[in-house]
């Protein structure tokens, strides 16, 4: 459970922040398509706004799949592919010092590690699977 609420957490932050929810600590939404743009140097300057948009929704809807604990093992294998391809994006544009530096890595093999787990305690998962043993 811990495990669930902590990239959730991560995820609601960074979201937080870009939509300028966190007052003056935000980061905003114009700061993040440049940053957008940075970290995904390779991709046409075209398709940024669109990438920035399907992360900031995905990264959303995985944090909330993660926090309720539904449907945790696709959320978290979508949370860690979504982590796993921005490291990547990120190693490419700027060097291997910086996604390690914001644990990027280790967010991605946290969320894989959770889709490994058996079971979900304390999750709607734990209490769908508990009625349906229960027929």
């Amino acid at each position: 459970m811990l495990l669930r609420i902590a990239l959730a957490a991560g995820f609601l932050s960074a979201v937080s922040s870009r939509l300028g929810f966190l007052g003056e600590q935000s980061s905003g939404w114009e700061n993040f398509l440049a940053y957008a743009g940075k970290v995904n140097s390779i991709a046409p300057k075209s398709i940024i706004l669109s990438i920035a948009i399907t992360s900031t929704v995905l990264e959303t809807l995985f944090a909330l799949m993660l926090l309720i604990g539904y449907k945790t093992r696709l959320a978290s294998i979508g949370a860690a592919s979504l982590t796993l391809i921005f490291a990547i994006a990120m190693t490419y544009s700027f060097g291997i010092k910086d996604p390690l530096d914001y644990s990027v890595f280790a967010f991605s093999t946290a969320a894989f590690l959770l889709a490994t787990m058996p079971q979900y305690r304390w999750s709607i998962d734990e209490i769908i699977l508990k009625k349906t043993n229960s027929k």
